[in-house]
């Protein structure tokens, strides 16, 4: 499943209504760290099917961003069942990432 680029107005029906888990990159464009997560979450979404990874341009989405507290990028938050369960600051290894998506 690839990664998906979502704005504030596809959030609710994207990742709180979502089935499945929901990974949520919070990044930016001009963001050194948030280049080096994609391959990274890419690479994920290739190989779990069980979970859906979603990108946020907090530039381009204030608002969202500001709702779930995001001060620095990248910010990743895993939701299950329409709630956020854990979140992770700064660029992480695929095997921290891995450790988050139970």
């Amino acid at each position: 499943m690839a990664v998906e680029h979502i704005n504030e107005n596809q959030f609710k029906s994207v990742v709180l209504d979502s089935q499945k888990p929901v990974l949520v990159d919070f990044f930016a464009t001009w963001c050194g760290p948030c280049r080096q997560m994609s391959p990274v979450l890419d690479q994920i979404a290739s190989e779990r099917s069980d979970v859906k990874i979603v990108k946020v341009d907090v530039d381009e989405n204030q608002n969202l961003a500001a709702q779930f507290g995001v001060m620095s990028i990248p910010t990743l938050i895993y939701f299950k069942n329409g709630k956020a369960v854990s979140q992770a600051v700064g660029a992480r290894s695929k095997a921290s990432l891995e450790t988050m998506l139970v």
